[in-house]
């Protein structure tokens, strides 16, 4: 595979990296690592988050290059997921020497990587594929046609010790987890947290952290349901979540004392919002392709 240098190629690469940076920068982040607090996770740091983000930019550069060059039409797109993976284990590896061996985005190598890579096929061919995230979604779709059958409903579940958290959440409650949520391209991000994020007003911090917790009230958060030991959580971090909006979410100030209290139970019951905070990345990339937030915007 040649690495594109195109400008637009760049581009896209740099937006998914400032996509990740912009999201641990965020605060305060319930269950997440900011620069703040590293909340229930005591091996992180932001400048941890930081190296790692940083040392996946040649797997950004392979996924946009895989977008760009795949001739396969449209129905061959399973294949362009295929060609991603491999690149995707070597950016595990790659992230694991950044960190000293701790998993800070592993979720956003999958979930950013099959995105940047639809965006740059998106983008090179826009006489078959909607422009905009409509389109952007089908392309999604497409490439992970097979994702389900291939990775959970024919794959091998007997050994629960060899299973990831979404394969053993799979498993025992039926839940398809992040796998599930790209098949459908993402809808989560797409039907919800991206059309909240361009409709909500204040600064930039204020706007991505809102749209974090509105991204818990309709992700089934692999991390959360981990942590807890049972489903049952979700419903009662969507019942803190609904309590923070009556109170005026991150632009009152009774909204960011009962945010700085969540921040605090979060820690206490050892309670984590990674797979959600992977789709607030998301969800920040398009904002930034899109051009409805930018770093010039109100920041205070």
């Amino acid at each position: 595979m040649t690495i594109s240098e195109t400008t637009h190629a760049r581009q896209l690469v740099s937006t998914a990296l400032a996509a990740m940076l912009y999201e641990v920068s965020v605060n305060p982040k319930p269950g997440l690592v900011d620069p703040v607090d590293a909340g229930p996770h005591p091996d992180m740091n932001v400048f941890m988050f930081i190296d790692s983000a940083v040392s996946l930019r040649r797997y950004f550069d392979e996924c946009v290059a895989a977008g760009e060059q795949f001739t396969g039409g449209l129905t061959a797109l399973p294949d362009l997921f295929q060609t991603i993976r491999p690149a995707g284990i070597e950016a595990e590896k790659d992230m694991f020497g950044a960190t000293h061996g701790v998993n800070t985005h592993k979720g956003a190598i999958f979930s950013l990587g099959i995105m940047l890579t639809a965006a740059a096929f998106q983008d090179r061919h826009p006489k078959v594929v909607p422009t905009g995230n409509a389109g952007l979604m089908q392309v999604i779709q497409k490439m992970l046609a097979a994702l389900i059958d291939h990775d959970l409903a024919n794959g091998d579940m007997h050994d629960v010790r060899n299973l990831t958290a979404g394969e053993y959440q799979y498993v025992k409650y039926g839940f398809l987890g992040i796998r599930g949520e790209a098949a459908a391209g993402f809808p989560v991000v797409m039907n919800h947290a991206y059309p909240f994020l361009a409709r909500r007003t204040g600064s930039i911090n204020e706007r991505l952290l809102d749209t974090l917790l509105h991204i818990l009230l309709y992700a089934d958060d692999s991390n959360l349901i981990k942590r807890s030991g049972n489903p049952d959580i979700l419903l009662r971090v969507r019942q803190w979540v609904t309590r923070f909006f009556e109170l005026g979410g991150s632009q009152t100030a009774e909204g960011v004392s009962f945010l700085q209290k969540l921040n605090q139970k979060f820690k206490q019951e050892n309670l984590s919002l990674g797979g959600s905070a992977d789709l607030l990345i998301l969800t920040i990339f398009l904002a930034l392709r899109n051009g409805i937030i930018r770093s010039d915007q109100n920041t205070n």
